[in-house]
């Protein structure tokens, strides 16, 4: 007679069980990729890429996570720089390890190539670093791509005003890395010269793995240029310094940010310092609190960091921990890690005082940027430190 009673007593337990089971999902940590390249010459932005992200997801973990208690976890993948690579690598990332959010890395080639395939599978890109125009404005209804970097078309217009206002340059030359990202700004200087009803005495281009640019160079000091306008990563860029050094051409060098992505002053050597870029962030000059608090975390956590000197290059770290932050509003606006939900919670993000800059409706349908040309500094190498230019 009571075996109905055990029945229930069985019952119950098996139904105590399932409830308790349940928060065990809501457990689970919420994985963020990151395809950069992690090896070669360009490393250091790799590594950057990562301590930034790092730090923030630290911060979220910390406060409790995200949905209820869920912690954020980092899965990177390295590309090495080669856009098949970054395809496969987003393949898994997203078919296996099931990431909510998918950052890029440094080179707008490999971001190009993985875009599609997130707006093809729902999946929210965020690019911390390549700016290429295309990335964010590549036609697809609804846009899975956002970005927290610089953004060609808005650099080479500054580009263009640093040279006229630093050097009075009148003749502007344009020595260009011979991929996608310098295809890109190539159309954005040229648009931003005839703007001003102007055009370059020339453009040169160099492949990525040329040892020397001499003869192209060359052909731009016949031309008469009197600054040239430079896109290419590390390795390339110093060429053409090295270049320039075996020519004896004291010409002003003002570049797009790829030279900060690496072992630029050790490659280019002495006259490394003679290149002018443009970057997103400095940690020298008046810290902020959330500067303050970034720069203490990251010395918390990484031995070689003993101030701002050792956070380099600071473009990285700055984009990544913001982009990562954002990422982070998106999740918890959306309520869930669904693709599509994402999408519409990056939309949803009123305020966020950030490390670059406070943020106030950084994104819309029609705006995937959150930075604009107000949030550019121009550096250069100083004892192998990235600081702002002296004007």
């Amino acid at each position: 007679m009571f075996r109905p009673q055990r029945r229930a007593l069985i019952a119950a337990a098996a139904a105590a069980c399932v409830m308790t089971a349940l928060p065990a999902h809501a457990a689970d940590t919420i994985k963020i990729g990151l395809i950069t390249a992690l090896s070669g010459q360009s490393a250091r932005a790799g590594e950057s890429l990562t301590r930034g992200m790092t730090i923030a997801i630290d911060e979220i973990n910390a406060k409790g996570g995200l949905l209820g208690g869920r912690k954020l976890e980092l899965v990177r993948r390295d590309d090495e720089g080669n856009p098949a690579k970054g395809v496969l690598a987003a393949r898994e990332l997203i078919y296996k390890e099931k990431v909510a959010v998918l950052f890029g890395g440094l080179d707008t080639p490999v971001s190009m190539a993985i875009v599609p395939i997130a707006n093809q599978e729902k999946v929210p890109f965020m690019g911390p670093w390549a700016a290429g125009t295309p990335i964010t404005h590549n036609g697809a209804n609804p846009n899975f791509a956002f970005r927290v970097s610089a953004v060609d078309e808005v650099v080479d217009k500054a580009m263009l005003q640093y040279a006229q206002k630093a050097f009075n340059a009148t003749r502007p030359g344009l020595i260009l890395v011979n991929n996608p990202w310098g295809e890109s700004n190539e159309k954005g200087i040229v648009a931003a010269m005839a703007a001003k009803g102007g055009k370059p005495v020339g453009v040169e281009k160099f492949e990525a793995n040329d040892v020397d640019v001499v003869p192209q160079l060359g052909r731009l000091k016949a031309a008469g240029a009197d600054v040239l306008l430079m896109v290419g990563n590390v390795g390339p860029s110093a060429q053409v310094v090295k270049s320039l050094d075996r020519m004896g051409w004291k010409v002003p060098v003002v570049s797009h940010w790829g030279p900060a992505g690496g072992r630029f002053t050790e490659l280019a050597g002495p006259n490394a310092k003679n290149v002018h870029f443009v970057q997103t962030y400095s940690f020298f000059g008046s810290p902020s609190p959330v500067s303050t608090r970034v720069v203490n975390d990251l010395k918390a956590k990484y031995s070689d960091v003993k101030g701002p000197d050792d956070i380099t290059p600071a473009v990285g770290v700055a984009n990544a921990y913001d982009a990562t932050q954002l990422a982070a509003l998106a999740i918890a606006k959306a309520g869930s890690t669904k693709g599509d939900a994402v999408r519409e919670g990056f939309y949803k993000i009123d305020r966020y005082e950030g490390l670059i800059k406070t943020y106030v409706k950084p994104f819309s349908p029609q705006q995937h940027d959150a930075l604009t040309e107000n949030d550019y500094v121009w550096a250069q190498f100083i004892d192998n430190r990235i600081v702002p230019v002296k004007q």
